[in-house]
C-alpha cells in the first residue's frame, strides 16, 4: 500500500517535511518514502490510499500512562498528589479485577488510536490483562507491572508470587513482538532498598526494561533525604539500579546534579505536563534536561490525573508550560516538542524501530487531517501540529503495518460495546 498526503513530517535525522509526499508500506515496514510521484514510479503496481488534504507523521508515543485508571477518570479529582493517592485511588484500586482491568485499557486503547498515539509505556497491576487489551487492540507497548512494598495486592498475595508472575511475562510474552515487558517499582516511597535492588535483579533476569516514578515532588525529595541521606537520584544510584535500559517519569523537583547522575547513567526521562500541572506537582525543567542531552519523551500519565490520553493535547502543553514559567517564548519550540513526542518516545520506549518514517523503520504512522479550520492555512506544518491540532484531527492510524482507525471507524475493537462497559465499571465503582 502507498499512502499518499500533501505533507509526510518524517521526523528522520535532517527533519524532512515534504511537500506531495508518500509513504510506502510492506509487511509491518516502511518500504519507501518520498514524494509521491517518485514513490508511485518506483512501485507502479501497489494499491494507493490518497489522503489528500492531510499530513503523515510518525505515530505519537506516549512515554507514560496507566491506562486501566481510565475507570477511576474524574474519581478524584482536585486534591494533592499524597490524599490523591492515599485517601482515594489506592483504596479503590485495590478493588480492582483482571476483568475491569483489561475492559478499561481496552477503553484507553480507543482513545489512544482514536488520537494518534501508535506506542505506550504502561505501568500497572496485573500487567498481563493490559497486555491482553494491547494485543487485541493492535497498539504498540512496553508493559510494566507496578510493584510496591504494600501486600497482599491485585497481582500477588506476596512478594514471591508477583515475582513469579512477572517471570511468567517473559516467557508468555516472548514471540509477541509488538509487547514488551518491564520491571516498575512504583517509586522510592512506595518500597524499600532491598526490594529495589530485587526489582533491579527482575528486570536483569527476565531481559525486561526497568522504569519507576522519579523525584515528582518537592515532599517526595525531602522525604527521601530525611529516611535515606539522600536525595531521589542519588539513593537509587547508590543501589545500582539505575541504568541504559531505566526510564524515569516527571522528574520535577531535579537539580543539575541530578540530572548529571540521569546522563552519567543513561536513563531516559518523561515529561508529563497535564497531570504535573493538575496534581500541582511543578514544573519539569525540560530544557535543562535537553542541556545535558538526555533523552526526554513526553507521556500522559494516567486517565485518573489528567484526565486525557491525548498526546497531541499534551505536545501543546508542554510547550506553553515551559514557556510561561521561564516567562521566554523562545522555550520548548514546537520542532523540539515534535521531537520529544517521536524521537523522544522511541528513547523511552528503548525501541530504535519507531519515532520517525524511514525505509526499513517499523509502520507505525498517523495521518491528520488539514481542512478544519483550525488547521489553515498551513504556513508552517509542525506548528499546525503542535499549537493548532487536537487530535481529533486524526484521520488514520496504523501500527506494524495494519490499519487500526480510519475516518472514525476502529477496524480491531468495538467502540459502542466498550463504551457501554465502561459505563458499568463506573457504576460499579460508586457501589
Amino acid at each position: 500500500m502507498i499512502y499518499i498526503a500533501d505533507y509526510v513530517v518524517t521526523q528522520n535525522a535532517t527533519r524532512d517535511c515534504i511537500y506531495n509526499g508518500a509513504v510506502a508500506v510492506e509487511g509491518n515496514r516502511i518500504a519507501d518514502v518520498g514524494f509521491a510521484d517518485e514513490v508511485i514510479s518506483r512501485r507502479c503496481d501497489d494499491k494507493r490510499l490518497n489522503l489528500g488534504q492531510a499530513v503523515i507523521m510518525p505515530g505519537l508515543i506516549n512515554g507514560h500512562t496507566h491506562v486501566a485508571m481510565s475507570a477511576l477518570r474524574g474519581y478524584s479529582d482536585d486534591k494533592t498528589l499524597m490524599d490523591w493517592l492515599q485517601k482515594d485511588i489506592f483504596p479503590a484500586e485495590a478493588r480492582l479485577t483482571f476483568e475491569i482491568i483489561k475492559i478499561s485499557s481496552l477503553f484507553s486503547c480507543t482513545e489512544l488510536i482514536r488520537t494518534g498515539c501508535t506506542s505506550f509505556y504502561d505501568m500497572y497491576m496485573m500487567a498481563d490483562a493490559v497486555a491482553e487489551a494491547a494485543d487485541e487492540s493492535g497498539l504498540r507497548a512496553v508493559l510494566g507491572e507496578s510493584v510496591s512494598m504494600y501486600f497482599p495486592g491485585l497481582a500477588g498475595k506476596d512478594e514471591e508470587t508477583l515475582f513469579e508472575r512477572v517471570r511468567e511475562y517473559s516467557a508468555k510474552w516472548k514471540d509477541k513482538s509488538r509487547i514488551n515487558g518491564a520491571v516498575c517499582p512504583h517509586s522510592v516511597y512506595t518500597t524499600d532498598a532491598r526490594l529495589l535492588e530485587r526489582c533491579r535483579e527482575l528486570a536483569d533476569e527476565t531481559g525486561f526494561l526497568f522504569s519507576m516514578h522519579m523525584s515528582e515532588t518537592k515532599g517526595e525529595t525531602q522525604n527521601c533525604l530525611k529516611e535515606n541521606g539522600a536525595r531521589p537520584l542519588d539513593y537509587c544510584r547508590s543501589l545500582g539500579i539505575l541504568s541504559s535500559d531505566t526510564t524515569l517519569y516527571h522528574m520535577v523537583d531535579v537539580n543539575d546534579d541530578d540530572l548529571g547522575i540521569v546522563k552519567e547513567c543513561g536513563c531516559a526521562i518523561v515529561h508529563n505536563p497535564a497531570s504535573n500541572m493538575k496534581l500541582a506537582s511543578g514544573v519539569a525543567p525540560i530544557s535543562r534536561m535537553l542541556d545535558f542531552e538526555i533523552p526526554v519523551a513526553i507521556g500522559t500519565d494516567g486517565p485518573a490525573s489528567n484526565n486525557s490520553q491525548n498526546m497531541v493535547r499534551e505536545m501543546y502543553l508542554a510547550s506553553l508550560l515551559q514557556k510561561v514559567d521561564k516567562l521566554d517564548p523562545l522555550q520548548a519550540p514546537a520542532h523540539s516538542i515534535l521531537d520529544m513526542a517521536t524521537a523522544g518516545g522511541s528513547a523511552a520506549l528503548h525501541n530504535k524501530n519507531i519515532g520517525s518514517l524511514e525505509k526499513g523503520k517499523l509502520a507505525d504512522f498517523i495521518a491528520l487531517d488539514l481542512t478544519s479550520p483550525n488547521m489553515q492555512p498551513v504556513h508552517s506544518i509542525i506548528s499546525n501540529i503542535v499549537y493548532s491540532a487536537t487530535g481529533l484531527e486524526n484521520r488514520l492510524t496504523v501500527v506494524d503495518g495494519q490499519i487500526l482507525y480510519k475516518d472514525g471507524e476502529f477496524l480491531t475493537l468495538d467502540y459502542a460495546g466498550l463504551s457501554k462497559q465502561i459505563h458499568a465499571i463506573r457504576d460499579w465503582v460508586y457501589k
